[in-house]
């Protein structure tokens, strides 16, 4: 693996700080600056100066509605796109720009600067996202922002940094209880010495969920853990070279007693909270375990070395109703629910008002197994020379990870309205492959800045090989009798521009193009995801008020999508070309104080987003129906905007939020969308209050759906979902 430490290749892209609008006395003052080795941008004063669109959610804004669902957090982000699905955020399906939302899988994603997807390169799908409540602050890059963190370089980039190492004695609880039996526990605790420092935390989360699955008292809510710890050694801050590492320990276990199984419209809208006896034995099982090492070293003033040596193994196991067969045929869920009536047998039989002859239902055991590891290092030099001010990050990561389906399909009869299992299917005999990936990605970018303007030319490069190894379903021992192997490999420059041009204190323009790539999967000559970007903003930050206006176009030349069945697919993952597309659309930001005194504080914040797609070809998709010239990308909502308004006065601090999502089409299409590919719109608002016994305790409250709105989030994996009705959670938070 050390030789490709040894390539070194360049990526220019848009600063994590603009020089643009700064002397040259201020830039030499840069280096008094703490590095911080897990944020890419570390403060909203630098996402506010950068060549490129993006966003940084601080921790006294996470605070406001303690939320545990990034759907919920990114709601005034604009530009992002969530498709909600068991209503508490534990698997959000979240895209940028007019990618897919499905699983996350096109966007990259990383923790502390690390991906985190259980197999980024060889199955981005994540059915795996860190526990939010535990992260510090949230980063969102779009457009030549975001060019030099990939592989996925189409619509933009998340990390999320974890809770940091205080500087001294310190710690936190936060505990609540609302309704539906939900219970929410999170602790920390850390300090700091001259040459050592440690972070420990605990979090639980689980409820009883707000479903109810039909004559079964099981409940459909969810228990998960998640404990951290961090140790920090360092040498003396004075140290002529200064050099710490950090170790970060994860561990994270969550069972959720979820399903694929929606409803049919006529019982979405008889009962949104109704789930059918067939999914009552549902549920999805993980474990997720991370080890990191970081080191920092500044050998120099103004030159500092991050490296990141990381391992992420992730194992779950979604067990879920899959298919009924009555007769010879077996007929999908997904199927049924789009046609119950032609599938009356079937759909008498999930909802158990029939009696099935034994092994009628197959209830599927997608039992996965995932890995990623790698070593990654980034060089940050800064330097003025002459007039200018200057920065250099360069970097390079090898990376390694796989995907091992190992799955079997379990049989259940219908039995007096109950579900009862008939037969114990054999591990291996349902999916029996394996699909590893090995990636060298590379990256430098140089931003210099002249007067008021900054310049960011760049380039970034992936070098990908994906090989699958499917031993069949015969072979559960895998001794590769009958072992069919394919190989693909990619290696791509991806190159890109931005320009910012600060006016004043108060105003600030800026424009990129870069090219948006997402890697191929495993067959050969595939072709990978390809597309031109360009984007041009401008900010304002002036008196009260503070604001953001972009508009973007993105061409894409290839546009790909995935056959999961999280998509409403057949599940086997592969990719297939959509071919020529176009996502173009306006993102606006805006923020003012409408009343700010020494005791009262009134903030009002609106984001809107326009999203327009069109495919450009005739195809036939396995999960977007038949695609014509014209049609739109299905699940991307052509409007959506949100609002909040905060009122802090003395020990009181509260907040209204609302989000509208415009109503979007499941399947492609042109003009009115048709009834049954269609998730109305929705507008739903949140609430939350705080009151301070002391500076360090608050009790708090927070209402989610705060006018109990009954609405669909979603038509796939199979039917109608419900997204989450009105609750009251209610606790306590410490400090000291």
């Amino acid at each position: 693996m050390y030789k490709y430490i040894s390539i070194l290749a360049l990526t220019f892209t848009a600063s994590n700080l603009s020089f643009a609008q700064k002397t040259q006395k201020d830039t030499l003052n840069l280096d008094e600056i703490a590095i911080s080795t897990d944020a890419l941008v570390g403060s909203k004063f630098k996402a506010k100066n950068r060549a490129g669109s993006t966003y940084f959610i601080s921790p006294a804004e996470l605070k406001t509605f303690n939320y545990d669902d990034v759907s919920r957090i990114f709601r005034t982000v604009p530009g992002v796109s969530i498709q909600e699905e068991e209503g508490f955020g534990l698997r959000p399906n979240i895209g940028m720009r007019g990618t897919s939302p499905n699983r996350t899988e096109k966007i990259t994603v990383m923790e502390d600067g690390v991906l985190i997807a259980p197999a980024p390169y060889a199955a981005p799908a994540a059915y795996y996202f860190p526990t939010v409540n535990r992260m510090q602050s949230f980063e969102i890059l779009k457009g030549g922002s975001q060019i030099q963190y990939g592989p996925y370089t189409t619509g933009g980039a998340v990390n999320m940094v974890s809770s940091q190492i205080p500087g001294r004695l310190s710690g936190n609880f936060i505990g609540s209880v609302g309704q539906f039996n939900t219970k929410k526990t999170y602790v920390n605790l850390g300090d700091s010495f001259k040459n050592f420092g440690y972070l420990v935390e605990y979090n639980n989360r689980n409820s009883d969920g707000f479903k109810t699955i039909d004559n079964s008292s099981k409940k459909t809510g969810f228990s998960g853990n998640d404990y951290v710890a961090k140790f920090k050694i360092n040498s003396n801050p004075d140290a002529k070279i200064y050099q710490s590492l950090t170790m970060k320990l994860q561990f994270s276990e969550d069972l959720s007693n979820e399903t694929y199984l929606g409803l049919t419209q006529n019982d979405f809208e008889a009962n949104p909270y109704r789930r059918y006896v067939g999914s009552n034995e549902d549920y999805i099982d993980t474990e997720h375990k991370q080890i990191m090492l970081t080191h920092l070293i500044k050998p120099s003033a103004g030159l500092s070395f991050t490296t990141k040596a990381y391992r992420n193994d992730f194992a779950r196991n979604w067990y879920k109703l899959d298919y009924v067969r009555l007769g010879s045929t077996k007929v999908s869920i997904n199927t049924i629910l789009e046609d119950p009536n032609t599938f009356q047998a079937e759909y008498l039989a999930i909802t158990g008002q029939n009696n099935t002859v034994d092994n009628a239902l197959g209830v599927k055991a997608n039992n996965r197994k995932y890995e990623a590891k790698g070593i990654q290092t980034v060089g940050n030099y800064k330097f003025n020379l002459g007039k200018t001010a200057n920065e250099l990050d360069f970097g390079i990561r090898y990376h390694e990870d796989f995907e091992d389906r190992f799955q079997w399909v379990d049989g259940y009869a219908i039995q007096n309205g109950s579900l009862i299992q008939t037969a114990f299917g054999t591990p291996g005999t349902d999916a029996n492959r394996i699909v590893t990936a090995k990636a060298t990605a590379a990256h430098a970018l140089w931003n210099l800045a002249y007067d008021k303007f900054t310049f960011s030319p760049g380039i970034r490069y992936e070098n990908i090989k994906l090989i699958s190894q499917n031993y069949g379903t015969n072979d559960i021992t895998r001794s590769g009798a009958n072992l069919v192997e394919t190989e693909n490999k990619t290696d791509v420059w991806i190159p890109g521009f931005g320009i910012l041009y600060s006016h004043n204190d108060s105003y600030n323009f800026f424009a990129s193009a870069h090219k948006g790539f997402s890697p191929p999967g495993t067959t050969v000559g595939e072709d990978a995801e390809s597309s031109f970007n360009t984007e041009i903003g401008i900010r304002v930050n002036k008196n009260r008020f503070s604001g953001e206006f972009i508009g973007y176009y993105n061409g894409f030349s290839n546009l790909q999508g995935s056959d999961n069945m999280s998509g409403g697919g057949s599940g086997t993952g592969d990719l297939f070309n959509a071919g020529k597309a176009t996502v173009k659309g306006i993102e606006l930001l805006a923020s003012y104080q409408l009343l700010k005194s020494k005791n009262v504080e009134l903030p009002l914040t609106f984001s809107y987003t326009l999203t327009d797609t069109k495919l450009q070809s005739n195809f036939n998709s396995p999960i977007w129906g038949t695609v014509t010239n014209g049609d739109e990308i299905p699940y991307i909502a052509r409007n959506q905007f949100a609002l909040s308004l905060g009122f802090k006065y003395k020990k009181w601090d509260a907040a209204l939020s609302g989000k509208y999502v415009d109503a979007f089409r499941t399947l492609a299409g042109q003009g009115e969308i048709a009834p049954n590919a269609k998730v109305d719109s929705n507008f739903i608002f949140d609430a939350s209050a705080k009151y301070f016994l002391t500076k360090k305790v608050a009790l708090m409250s927070n209402i989610i759906n705060l006018f109990d709105s009954k609405y669909a989030v979603s038509r796939v994996p199979a039917g109608l979902r419900p997204g989450h009705p009105f609750a009251i959670n209610a606790g306590i938070m410490a400090r000291f």
